[in-house]
């Protein structure tokens, strides 16, 4: 219960206690405002956008017996990211989508690559990677509310 100005009688103080309602009194209608825009918030489920962050391309394909297919990939533009999500598309029809399992520069595993560089790209359940499938690198980001 907000009230703003006023005060709850004995009852209605002693019955909101009982009943476990929360009851909040404001004099300053900015600070109502500002606790009812804050609950609110916290009430509902946080909404994801995906973005964008990068695209590659196959080159060539390197196996390895430990982890399966590498894609050995040219990063076209943006970055990719350790632990991103990724979508690969063949001849503009998309056949993967799922998490970037494996990031590598040669031998060494790495936070990220930029454009322009060199990279292994292995996908978590996927190895029919094929040269010059496209992939594109996506995470997904909180919208403000």
């Amino acid at each position: 219960i907000i009230g703003f100005n006023v005060r709850p009688d004995a009852t209605a103080k002693a019955t909101a206690e009982r009943e476990g309602v929360d009851v909040r009194l404001y004099k300053v209608i900015y600070q109502a405002i500002e606790d009812v825009e804050a609950a609110m918030k916290g009430m509902l489920d946080p909404v994801y956008e995906e973005k964008v962050i990068g695209h590659a391309e196959v080159r060539q394909i390197f196996k390895a017996s430990a982890i399966g297919n590498i894609a050995g990939s040219y990063v076209l533009d943006g970055v990719f990211q350790r632990g991103c999500k990724v979508r690969i598309t063949r001849e503009g029809e998309q056949i993967f989508e799922g998490n970037l399992a494996s990031l590598k520069r040669f031998k060494d595993d790495v936070k990220e690559v930029k454009a322009g560089y060199e990279c292994g790209l292995v996908f978590e359940g996927f190895d029919k990677m094929q040269e010059l499938d496209i992939v594109e690198a996506y995470i997904m980001v909180e919208v403000p509310r």
